[in-house]
């Protein structure tokens, strides 16, 4: 039975397995978040613009203001 020494340090090909890792990881981060801005930037921005007016004018009737002198 052999025994093999516990070190602390990894080894320098542990160390680069591990940088490679780490740049692959990155670079799918990268990848998932040009995916997304392209999206952004595709959205049909009036069509949102429009729904959210609505949902705004659906909220104000419902939600009364505090202040007595703000005039509905």
């Amino acid at each position: 039975m052999s025994i093999k020494k516990v070190t602390s340090e990894p080894s320098p090909s542990k160390d680069n397995e591990l940088e490679i890792r780490k740049v692959k990881a990155l670079e799918k981060i990268a990848n998932s978040l040009d995916a997304l801005t392209i999206w952004f930037e595709e959205i049909d921005k009036d069509e949102w613009s429009q729904r959210l007016q609505f949902y705004l004018a659906e909220f104000h009737k419902y939600a009364k203001p505090k202040d007595p002198t703000i005039d509905e």
